[in-house]
Formats: C-alpha cells, structure tokens, sequence
C-alpha cells in the first residue's frame, strides 16, 4: 500500500482554518490551463491560494509567500525582473519540461519542476504541507541510538515521542531498526490500525506529511499527539529514501520527528543522522559499552558537535557519568537509571512512564536539550 495523497477522502480530516493573506501560497501563472490544475490540486486539499499575472506583480510577495509556484512562461520573464533566489519556488509546466525550463528553474533557485499531469502528487505534497505545518516552522529532529545492543534507545526513543506529545506538540516516532521487533509492540499498540514500514511505498518527490498521519497508527495526549510508523515482525525495513523522505515530511509539517536509529550502518541511519538537530547515545556505565559506542559514532565525527550521551545505569564498574563521557567523546545528559517497575509494565505491554520516574525524567531532558538546539 502506498501512502495516500492529500486529495485521498482520509486525508482531508487533517486540514486547518482557512489560511490568512500572509500565509497563503503565491501562484504566478499566464498560461490559464496551468493555472486551472493548479487551482484544482489547491482545492483538493483546502489550500487558499494568492495569484499574481505575472513576475512582476508577484515581487512584493516573492520573499515572505510560503510556497511559490510558476509556470513556464512567468519563469521566463525572471530573468529580466531579477527576482532573488529563494527557497519553496516551483516550476509547474504542461508536459515533460524543455531544456530552458530546467535552466530557468536553476536560475531562479527552484525547489523542483511539476510535470503535470504525471508529478502532480509533488505539488499536492507542497501545497498540503502549506496548509498543515505551523507557519514557516519546521520541526525538530532527534536520532536515539544504542551505545551497544540492549542499551535501551528504543525505550528513549519512545519516551521521549510520549514526553513531547504530553507537552502539547504534534509528535512523529519513526522506527528505523528493522532488528528491533517493532517500536508498536513497546508502546503495546501492536494491534492499532495503521501502517508498518512493510506496507509504505514512499516513490519520489516529497511526502505529505498529513496524508502520512492519516494512515499511521496514532494517539492524543491532552493537546498533542503522537504518531508512529514501527517497523513489523516481519518484512523488509526501511530504505534510505523512504526513511528520509518521511523525517522530511515531518519536519516540514512542523512535528517533533523522533528516530530510533539502528547502530549499524545503512537503513537511513545515515539520513536521519545529517538531518537530526540532536543525536543521543545511550551507554551502559560499562568499559564494553564505551569502547562500542566510539565505533557506533566513528562515522560521525564531523557531526560530533551534536551528539550527546545519556549514561545508563547502574555502574558496576564504577564508572561515572564524567568517565563515559570523556570515553565516548561527547557531552552528558545525565543518568538513565535502572527501573524494575517500567521492566516490568513493558514485559506486559504497557508503556506509561511518569513524569517523576528516571525515564520520564531523562525523556524531559533530551526534549529540553533538542528544542535548545533548534
């Protein structure tokens, strides 16, 4: 199953109140066959759009529209008016776009070029994500990675998703370790509706972010809520395109995009760590583990500046929080601590940390730390 448009019937639960003038997309069309699709795809996902006739009655708002989108004879007319380049520009054109449109589009900083009718579902995507996302916001990115296996990063992973949802924000989890045995069977929502990564087919070009919610399995939280692509218990896990092409949706959407990363190598790891505004290690207070997670990290040295260990006890060796610090390399968190009761209440399928309880603790400080970072 692929994951539905934005002009699907189950995505339109999702849509906002009616955007203000400030906030709506600026369309600069003069061929009125292209203006007409574009206003049809507007439509389907109740985007309220702004039209100027040409480039030069587009200028006042060329810089502060959120998403702008041109077709093929204003593109050419920004040559001569010297727009500046910015981001959120697309080329909309009828048909397989000629080699000037490529070079205008390139010019001009353009985002991407819309065949339409075929690429249709790349501006569906942009205009939802308009209508969907907190007025130019986008959301922050945390990577939750294991020092060694068994160190507890899905367990953070997903306090830290709750912890966010509880806060009041639009919450994304995305399991990334097709190893893990599935982040639903965690949270105990093994059997909620919804997608697993086995069933999303993510092609190319952007991902609507609502579209994406709407086929997740999900759960409120006072004013937030939570949504989760787990991988399953059977089943290929994500490619890299797939998983970045998600995180991207969620960021754009203005979630707090959550990752549990697997420590190997490959399956988008490498994506969500370049897009991650925050990477948490989580390690053992054990000598094994800290010479493990500097091979975990060998590969992101030159992102080091944005990582952060969080150190689980207890330490049987004695170690402290200082040691496994200055061992793996980056700065501290602070403690995870050993909790029988939560071990327990997982082994049940029930995921309910408190607030006060040493993950709920530690999932407030990774929150506090990542929205510090943005």
């Amino acid at each position: 199953m692929s994951v539905p448009t934005e002009h699907e019937p189950n995505a339109r639960r999702h849509r906002n109140q009616p955007l203000s003038d400030e906030h709506r997309p600026l369309v600069v069309a003069a061929d009125d066959a292209v203006l007409d699709e574009v206003l049809r795809l507007a439509a389907a996902v109740g985007c309220d759009i702004e039209r100027a006739m040409d480039v030069g009655a587009a200028a006042t708002r060329w810089n502060t529209a959120p998403l702008v989108v041109v077709d093929e004879l204003a593109m050419a007319e920004t040559e001569a008016v010297r727009l500046p380049r910015r981001h959120g520009v697309f080329l909309v054109c009828k048909g397989a776009p000629v080699a000037d449109s490529w070079r205008r589009a390139f010019a001009a900083g353009a985002e991407g070029v819309v065949a339409l009718p075929d690429d249709e579902e790349t501006l569906v995507a942009a205009l939802a994500d308009v209508v969907e996302g907190p007025r130019g916001e986008r959301g922050p990115v945390l990577a939750v990675v294991g020092g060694r296996g068994g160190a507890g990063a899905s367990v953070l992973s997903a306090g830290v998703a709750l912890a966010s949802a509880r806060s009041g924000a639009a919450t994304l989890l995305v399991d990334c370790d097709p190893l893990g045995g599935g982040i639903d069977l965690l949270l105990g929502a093994e059997l909620s509706e919804g997608l697993r990564w086995p069933d999303v087919r993510v092609q190319a070009g952007p991902v609507s972010m609502s579209a994406l919610a709407s086929a997740l399995p999900g759960s409120r939280h006072g004013e937030g809520s939570m949504s989760v692509l787990s991988c399953d218990r059977s089943g290929e896990g994500p490619g890299d395109e797939s998983v970045a092409a998600v995180v991207d949706a969620g960021r754009r959407g203005g979630r707090t995009v959550v990752c549990d990363v697997p420590r190997r190598p490959g399956r988008g790891a490498g994506d969500v760590f370049a897009r991650a505004d925050l990477v948490v290690i989580v390690v053992p207070a054990e000598v094994r583990a800290c010479v493990a997670a500097t091979t975990v990290l060998a590969g992101f040295a030159d992102r080091l500046d944005k990582v952060r260990v969080l150190v689980k006890g207890p330490a049987l060796d004695g170690l402290t929080e200082a040691d496994v610090a200055s061992a793996v390399g980056v700065r501290s968190l602070g403690w995870l601590h050993h909790d029988r009761t939560l071990r327990k209440e997982l082994e049940r399928g029930v995921f309910r940390p408190r607030s006060t309880s040493s993950l709920g603790k530690a999932s407030l400080a990774v929150l506090a730390e990542l929205r510090s970072s943005c």
